[in-house]
């Protein structure tokens, strides 16, 4: 594999790039099996790139290099640690346009989308060199003579299982603390979107950390398994649907380590008849467009409450304006296409009716993987498209005659990521955030992402383990606590306490 890893694109005219390999020990390696997959340009559906394909064999060696340089790593001091983290904030800083053009090219953001993808990257990356002022530790005189504290231990070999939609934010949402704490870490990035995890390793050996400190294996389902399975992997962080995310955190915990996996979602956005129109209106089409649907804070139901129609109707003027591959990218491939255009069909037969019709959608050049803005009214919260994760540019708005019997539609769904509630009323804001079963949630607010240092993760269906994966939860997960309890001499007041 070549030394110059730079992507030199910088447009969205189709460009190839080079073999992705496995980073493994500080070097460059295929498969052991040889095997590869063609990565695609959703764009152009075309292949810009080949990803080696691993197993079993490859996660074991992966393994055997994160053990050998774990002792290394552990002992060095964390305001050492940390400064590999500062150059690696500078590094990604330098190579904004680089990175974010590339992971418009593997993923098919707009190039908006893919700066604060990377930019997002950043933000998670200084919050975790902050750390080193954080984990200082904390002691009290419990009783006479006695003192007691707490230290943060690094477990070991972890691992990271990430998905197609963010390839460089939610890596960075996992490394920061992982590595500041001491541990050696595997990256299983999606085999469809290889290359920001490469990039990353590139950019981490470029800022010094030492060889298998951090290592990359590409794969599918083998080497998420392998992950799952191997003894001296101390703990999983995974992000991705529900489905496989309910499948890792089983195989993990059976293999004895810790997990935390994020699911999938069903955002739901209430819409009350005092809602600002133009505020809501552009709000809920960013939400539900950006990234084209294809993010798990994406708004994919809207519980329309009462007669708040001119809300509605500015809704599909705004999605109508929408250009594709300017303001809205493609989705990630052609099996994307057909699931998405599968459940706006399945709705529209059951009698949802379509506002504002993606299906055939094409985009520049009229090649790639598209779906349009897509707006479904009175579907049943039953449906398909009103109850499951579509991922897609797809608005599903389901008709209530209550905040209660909103509420009632929201707390029935099995996930439990995100909700929001539009309104100009401070009593109204309240009451549904007091009622919603969700871990995040937002007043006038379509992705109610929270910014660091406050932690990222649902509830219920959307995650699969205790905590959550960023923040202070974040630091917590990839640690283990240490207990000490001193004392050096016999007080000479000494109680039944001491």
């Amino acid at each position: 594999m070549t030394n110059d890893l730079r992507f030199p694109a910088r447009s969205y005219d189709f460009t190839p790039y080079v073999p992705c390999n496995n980073w493994i020990g500080g070097e460059w390696t295929p498969s052991a099996a040889g095997d590869s997959l063609p990565v695609d340009n959703p764009r152009h559906g075309k292949s810009f790139g080949q990803v080696t394909m691993s197993g079993a064999a490859d996660v074991a060696r992966a393994v055997e290099a994160a053990r050998a340089a774990f002792p290394g790593w552990r002992d060095t001091p964390i305001k050492e640690r940390v400064q590999v983290l500062f150059r690696l904030k500078s590094l990604l800083e330098r190579d904004l346009e680089e990175l974010a053009w590339l992971v418009s090219h593997e993923n098919g953001k707009v190039i908006g989308e893919a700066r604060a993808d990377v930019l997002k990257g950043i933000e998670c990356l200084e919050y975790g060199i902050s750390l080193q002022n954080m984990v200082a530790g904390e002691q009290l005189d419990v009783s006479r003579g006695i003192n007691c504290s707490i230290t943060y231990e690094p477990l070991g070999v972890c691992a990271g299982i990430v998905p197609f939609n963010f390839p460089v934010m939610v890596p960075l949402w996992m490394l920061p603390q992982a590595l500041v704490s001491g541990n050696t870490f595997i990256l299983k990035p999606s085999e469809v979107v290889p290359y920001g995890a490469m990039k990353l390793a590139d950019l981490l050996r470029e800022a010094g950390l030492p060889a298998g400190v951090f290592n990359t294996v590409n794969g599918g389902q083998a080497a998420v398994e392998a992950i799952a399975d191997h003894p001296d992997i101390k703990a999983v962080g995974f992000v991705g649907s529900t489905r496989v995310a309910r499948a890792v955190y089983s195989r993990s915990a059976a293999a004895g380590k810790r997990a935390l996996c994020l699911g999938g979602a069903k955002n739901h956005l209430l819409v009350v008849p005092d809602a600002d129109l133009e505020l809501t209106s552009t709000t809920v089409v960013a939400s539900a467009y950006g990234c084209a649907g294809q993010r798990c804070m994406a708004a994919s139901l809207m519980i329309a409450v009462g007669d708040v129609d001119p809300i509605i109707d500015a809704i599909v003027a705004h999605a109508r304006k929408l250009r594709l591959g300017e303001d809205m990218g493609p989705v990630i491939h052609g099996g994307a296409v057909e699931r998405i255009s599968n459940y706006i069909a399945d709705a529209e037969r059951r009698g949802a009716k379509v506002l504002l019709d993606g299906r055939g959608a094409k985009g520049p050049g009229g090649v790639g993987h598209w779906v349009g803005p897509t707006i479904l009214d009175h579907v049943k919260p039953d449906m398909p498209a009103g109850c499951e994760e579509i991922f897609g540019p797809v608005l599903s708005i389901v008709r209530a005659r209550t905040v209660d019997e909103a509420l009632a539609i929201e707390n029935a769904s099995a996930y439990g990521n995100a909700a929001s509630i539009f309104t100009q009323s401070g009593a109204v804001a309240r009451y549904c955030v007091e009622r919603f079963e969700a871990g995040m949630c937002g007043v006038n607010i379509g992705v109610p992402v929270p910014r660091e240092p406050f932690s990222f993760g649902g509830w219920n269906q959307s995650l699969f383990g205790a905590g959550d994966l960023t923040g202070w939860d974040g630091l917590r997960f990839w640690t283990r606590a240490r207990k000490l309890t001193t004392r050096w001499q016999l007080s000479k007041d000494a109680t039944w306490m001491s």
